[in-house]
């Protein structure tokens, strides 16, 4: 019975952490202090980024605020499950851009024993729910919700409003293309792009 116990009590146990809100607000900051922590704490860490996120660079993940860690890029969710056996904690960033495989993939490793972190819009530029986040917040253990600050009022801004014209909804865009806006201001800017076209 003790060594039955003993077994037990050994087992290295996994979850599922999702910090998520809207362009600007703080999300990738928050992925890298987490994983910095967990490698000052002696834990074997990586993180991956979806092969098409370039914007500041090919192989690092690099916040709005120009600070960086080193990451891997995978063309796929299924690619960080052959690299991430020998890893105490994942992190992911950028999550919306994988398909909804990256819940099946975080829940696997999770089961594993591993902790996951990760990091991604819950909304996408029109206020709705953003590829598998919806999916990956309903099965996490724990969801951090951060925000930005509204360009217009100065209020938590909770959207994503795209300042150019593109429909598609993947869009790799800064502070050209993006703006945080509050609920208030975010509809009354789509109203108002309706109206126009």
């Amino acid at each position: 019975m003790f060594l039955e116990q003993n077994s037990k009590s050994n087992r290295r146990s996994g979850w599922i952490e999702v910090i998520t809100g809207c362009m600007f607000s703080g999300k990738t900051e928050e992925l890298m202090r987490r994983l910095r922590r967990a490698q000052i704490a002696g834990q074997k860490v990586e993180i991956f980024k979806p092969e098409k996120d370039q914007r500041y660079d090919e192989n690092l993940i690099v916040s709005h605020d120009k600070n960086s860690i080193p990451s891997t890029p995978v063309p796929s969710a299924e690619h960080i499950l052959l690299i991430a056996n020998e890893f105490d904690v994942v992190g992911v960033d950028e999550a919306q851009f994988f398909d909804q495989d990256i819940v099946r993939v975080c829940n696997e490793l999770a089961n594993r024993g591993t902790r996951v972190i990760v990091a991604g819009l819950d909304l996408d530029y029109r206020g709705e729910p953003f590829g598998p986040m919806p999916n990956l917040l309903a099965t996490a253990e724990f969801v951090t919700k951060v925000h930005a600050i509204c360009k217009e009022t100065g209020n938590l801004a909770h959207y994503s409003y795209r300042t150019v014209q593109d429909n598609d909804i993947i869009l790799l865009g800064e502070k050209n293309e993006y703006e945080p806006l509050d609920r208030t201001s975010f509809v009354k800017r789509m109203q108002r792009d309706a109206q126009g076209s």
